[in-house]
């Protein structure tokens, strides 16, 4: 039996994605194939896995070296309070085997490095981009590059977020090549400029909003559906309610 094919259970539990045109049974059997790798448990890491183990996505991995804590449970939807002090991966795998036994989960304790990017990375389809600092979206988003894996990748500020997507080693329509992460952000901010979620604080609720959209993106991405977030960047803000796009190019 071909691994990527729906038992009846499954047929049932998807049985709203399935009478979509845009995805349909052949779109659900891709995103039981596919391997999806999330960095980070928290704010954006919680919504995305927990929505992209709903949607079927056959396996997932999640890196994390972070522990839960009392003041997670704010917006880190995943954890609960009787999981405080567990590693963020086995708090996150236990709440997604309870969602979805089908979705398999592979945990990665530990912190992404220059060292283990490319080993940890090879091997999935999509990765996911739902870290906390500045040195780590450049990591993620340079290894996908050579890796030529498909990176959808957001931030988050007090009240507002973004998203957008990241396929460099790709050409466009008219045949430029897609941007990359250094043509949206050429260099990292000084240290100290950009403020942590616990110094500036955040809404716990944007996090869900930027997060569900990260997995809406992944979920285009596998299926085929729509048009990805590629050389656009969504902008949220929570305060008005509002959304722009902004459209960047590839820079050289």
């Amino acid at each position: 039996m071909d691994e990527a094919q729906l038992n009846p259970d499954e047929v049932a539990r998807y049985a709203r994605h399935i009478v979509l045109r845009e995805i349909g049974g052949a779109g659900q059997q891709k995103l039981k194939a596919a391997r999806v790798l999330v960095l980070g448990a928290g704010g954006l890491g919680s919504p995305v896995l927990s929505y992209l183990a709903a949607a079927g996505v056959g396996l997932l991995g999640i890196i994390d070296d972070d522990h839960v804590s009392l003041s997670n449970l704010q917006r880190q939807i995943l954890h609960d309070t009787a999981h405080i002090g567990m590693a963020k991966t086995e708090s996150a795998a236990r709440a997604l085997r309870r969602l979805n036994p089908h979705s398999r989960v592979i945990t990665h304790e530990l912190r992404l490095t220059a060292a283990n990017a490319v080993d940890i990375l090879t091997g999935y389809d999509l990765v996911v981009d739902g870290s906390d600092t500045i040195e780590t979206r450049y990591l993620l988003a340079d290894t996908c590059e050579t890796l030529k894996i498909p990176l959808v990748t957001a931030a988050v500020g007090r009240f507002d977020g973004s998203v957008t997507v990241l396929t460099p080693y790709e050409t466009g329509a008219d045949g430029t090549p897609c941007p990359r992460y250094r043509d949206l952000f050429p260099e990292a901010p000084p240290p100290g400029m950009m403020p942590s979620c616990a110094e500036a604080g955040v809404i716990g609720a944007l996090t869900g909003v930027i997060g569900t959209l990260e997995a809406m993106e992944v979920i285009k991405l596998i299926t085929g559906a729509g048009e990805p977030l590629i050389g656009r960047l969504l902008l949220y803000d929570g305060l008005n309610a509002s959304f722009q796009t902004v459209r960047y190019a590839r820079k050289g």
